[in-house]
């Protein structure tokens, strides 16, 4: 019996075989859950649940617990980012240690819009005397939809402020 014709196929199969078998990878996503017994002093801290949800007319930048930090008005050519960077600065100043935000998007929003809004959150400059400093707002970023509205959005309304 000719086996050879077996062989060659087999010496051909087996190193495929074990090169595309290193391509497949179990992607595992972590979640930090609380203990059981977890105290209430651990939740008499005020911890920022940081959102900005995108719109097509507006940002809003909200806590996820208190509710909507400040609505800004915006249009496709023309954003208020001077505006955008110094709320994020003075959230930034109150929570220091906070490091992470949300981007809720809606599905008319451009994705060169998404793009611009994680440059801005990520980092700012700031203007000192006579230098340009980089700072660093919130660098991680999680994206998903944005809730949707029953009315309209108008800009003008800003609910309520981190106190």
């Amino acid at each position: 019996m000719d086996i050879t014709a077996f062989l060659n196929l087999m010496v051909i199969l087996i190193p495929f075989l074990l090169i595309t078998a290193v391509f497949s990878k179990l992607t595992v996503l972590e979640l930090n859950l609380p203990p059981k017994n977890a105290t209430a002093k651990q939740q008499d801290k005020i911890k920022l649940q940081l959102e900005l949800v995108i719109r097509e007319n507006t940002f809003d930048i909200q806590d996820a617990n208190l509710g909507i930090i400040k609505r800004f008005a915006r249009t496709a050519e023309n954003t208020n980012w001077k505006a955008f960077t110094d709320i994020l600065l003075e959230i930034k100043t109150r929570f220091p240690d906070e490091k992470d935000i949300t981007l809720l998007l809606d599905k008319k929003v451009q994705y060169k819009t998404l793009i611009a809004v994680m440059d801005r959150v990520r980092y700012a400059d700031i203007i000192q005397f006579t230098s340009v400093e980089t700072v660093e707002l919130f660098p991680n970023i999680s994206i998903g939809d944005a809730p949707v509205l029953n009315t309209p959005v108008t800009a003008s309304k800003t609910v309520r402020y981190l106190k």
